[in-house]
Parts: structure tokens; sequence; C-alpha cells
């Protein structure tokens, strides 16, 4: 959103006691009411919408509004706790803290892996997949990899399937189709499985190639990546772990 929108100075100012931006408190705020009629779902910062939530869209925004309303206080009926104010000045510190906190998390995640070159986010995805339980025999020297940057194996000989050929692409533009399909031709042998990192996505037609690929493609992008390196950082050795080195904060877990 701060990429497609233009908010004015009103939106941009910050609280004065926490300190947060107020659009982006308001947008949370009245995402409430989305979530509890369903239109959309969060995993790991991420926003998705639901397909009762693209129906919802058809419906204009004034009404849609209207729908999730009242979803919310069925909700909020079905669980009481405390009725629904109004939107405050300045949105409950307790209520956001988390959300926000978590944002600021993956951006600074974000931010560190965009600053490291082509080579040292190609040591990065070696170190995720050795904390997987798989070897890397093979990871590309500097100059020309044959299209292949990683080859991964179960076992230290590669003689247990699946035997992975990793191809990555560390920057802002999005894989293509005919880079996908590059990947696809280099799987010629029985067990063979490819992984696609990109940064920068994949295009709609090179999700669609690996979807429909007669062989085993995986498309990794930056957001599975972090998540992914979240869920198994506690397996990394601690070299690899100092790649991009992470520290967990526990939060209260508030009753809604």
């Amino acid at each position: 959103m701060r990429k497609s929108i233009t908010f004015d100075d009103w939106a941009l100012e910050r609280y004065e006691k926490s300190g947060y931006v107020r659009w982006e408190s308001i947008l949370h705020f009245y995402s409430i009411d989305c979530v509890k009629a369903g239109y959309l779902v969060k995993k790991n910062g991420v926003w998705y919408v639901t397909p009762e939530g693209e129906d919802a869209l058809k419906l204009g925004p004034e009404k849609m509004l209207c729908e999730a309303n009242a979803a919310y206080s069925k909700w909020r009926t079905e669980h009481p706790v405390s009725p629904k104010e109004d939107i405050p000045d300045e949105p409950s510190a307790q209520v956001f803290s988390y959300e926000e906190i978590e944002q600021k998390a993956i951006e600074g995640l974000e931010a560190f892996i965009d600053s490291k070159n082509a080579y040292e986010f190609q040591d990065l995805v070696a170190a995720l997949l050795r904390g997987m339980g798989y070897y890397t025999p093979f990871v590309a020297p500097k100059g020309k990899d044959g299209g292949v940057d990683i080859v991964a194996y179960r076992d230290p000989l590669g003689t247990e399937s699946p035997r992975i050929q990793v191809q990555i692409k560390h920057r802002e533009s999005s894989a293509t189709v005919q880079e996908v399909r590059q990947l696809m031709g280099l799987l010629q042998k029985e067990g063979d499985v490819g992984i696609f990192v990109s940064t920068g996505g994949f295009t709609p037609d090179g999700r669609n190639a690996a979807r429909g690929s007669h062989v085993h493609v995986e498309l990794i992008d930056l957001n599975r990546f972090i998540r992914l390196w979240q869920d198994f950082y506690d397996k990394l050795k601690e070299e690899d772990k100092s790649l991009l080195p992470l520290r967990p904060i526990f939060f209260l877990s508030q009753t809604e």
C-alpha cells in the first residue's frame, strides 16, 4: 500500500504517544472487521484475500464495510469481552503493537537480504538447505554456472531422492516463464527436483508453468524464503545462523 497509494499529511502523521503512523493504525483497526467476516486472513505478516473476500469486493466499498461490520457485531455477540469502540484518535497500542512490530521485523529482514549481493544470497539459500537436512556439495563459484547455482542431496553421495538443483535470482524483477522453463529443462534424471528462488517473485506465467510441469519445480519467493529461514533457524549450524541472525521476542497472548 505504501508503494501504490499517495497519502496526505494527516494520514502520514505519527501519534505522539506510540509513534505509530496514523494510516497504518487505522488500517489495522478496520481489518479486524474483515477478518471476522472471513474476507481476510493473515499469515506471517502477509494478508490474503479469501474467496469470500473476493465475492464481497463485488458489493462495493460501502456495502462491503457494512457487511463486515455486521459480521464483527455477530462475532462480538458470540464472544462477549468488551464492546467495540469507535475508532479513537490513537488506536490502542496494546491492540496493534504485535502486528506492527511483526511487520517491522519482516521489513527489516527484507532490507537485510536486499543489501546482500547475489553470491551472499546464494550462501543464504545453501545454508537454509543444510538446515533442512540437505548436503550441498556444489555451490556455484563466481562466473558462469550452467544454469544451476546449488546442488543439494539427501545423503552425501546423492544416491537418495530427491536430488535437488537450485536456480537463484536475487533482483527486483520477477523471474520469467522462460527462466522457469530453463530450470525445468535441466531436470533430466528420475528423482531430480528443481527449486527456483527469486527475491523478486515470479510472473503469473512463470508460476503457471511450474504448477503444470511434468517435473517437480518448487518456487520460493522472498516471503517464503523468510518463513522457511524462521522455521528452520534452530536447526542451522552457528556459522550458518550468522549469515542472517534472528532473535525471538515473546508477547503476552491477549484474548480477542
